[in-house]
């Protein structure tokens, strides 16, 4: 796990080490819909939230859909179609999954008010607002924010029909040589939303097999890893 160390709050980005599952989804896999067995992957979701300290029944996560919905988060959710989740409450842990796509955490910092946000951030949902819509979730103070593993620029080769619209809103140089920066994306969106404070990891996904599932270089058939984050009782 790569921890992000934020003062009143536990956030871990999670990578395929670690875990029970086999195969093509050795070993930390935390998606249920990824072909895996979903007893390991129950057994690699306890692993993880253990590593931080957190209970696993309380564990909230969304049904994935490239969207800018983020939702309040309530203790064991599952299902909601969106692609973020905050809370206020602490020691409620919270799961954005990724493989390819960023994992972004978001947290308030500097008040008495905490609040933390998960979100997953592919090129449709950073194009539809999901960073702006996490800010907004948690808006209330001076907000931080990671940016973890994702494809880089080295690899997510895309069309003119994503590149235009990112050229666009994010700046001509985040699409060189027919790929795509959505680190760099990400970190515009973050501080145009009004976050101060911006880290960024800039872990390839598909350059580090041994390291991190990545949809694209796997063609599909992979686990998933993730960001875990709550606020610190």
């Amino acid at each position: 796990m790569i921890r992000w160390r934020v003062e009143g709050y536990e956030i871990a980005f999670t990578t395929r080490l670690g875990g029970v599952s086999e195969g093509p989804f050795a070993s930390l896999n935390l998606g249920r819909m990824s072909g895996d067995d979903v007893e390991r992957v129950d057994e690699n979701r306890r692993i993880a939230c253990e590593a931080v300290g957190a209970d696993l029944e309380p564990l909230a996560l969304n049904f994935q859909v490239h969207s800018p919905h983020v939702l309040r988060a309530t203790p064991g959710a599952r299902g909601g179609r969106a692609d973020g989740l905050w809370t206020d409450e602490p020691g409620l842990p919270l799961l954005a999954l990724s493989a390819d796509c960023l994992p972004i955490a978001l947290a308030r910092v500097g008040g008495d008010e905490p609040a933390v946000a998960v979100l997953h951030a592919g090129w449709r949902g950073l194009l539809a607002g999901i960073v702006e819509a996490g800010a907004r979730a948690i808006r209330g103070g001076p907000l931080a924010a990671a940016v973890g593993p994702g494809i880089g620029p080295c690899c997510y080769e895309v069309g003119e029909e994503v590149a235009a619209p990112f050229r666009e809103r994010f700046g001509e140089d985040v699409h060189r040589e027919g790929r795509l920066d959505l680190w760099t994306s990400a970190e515009r969106a973050l501080r145009a939303a009004g976050v101060g404070r911006v880290e960024r990891l800039d872990r390839c996904t598909a350059c580090e097999p041994e390291t991190f599932f990545s949809h694209r270089r796997d063609a599909g058939r992979t686990g998933r890893q993730g960001v875990i984050a709550y606020v610190a009782g």
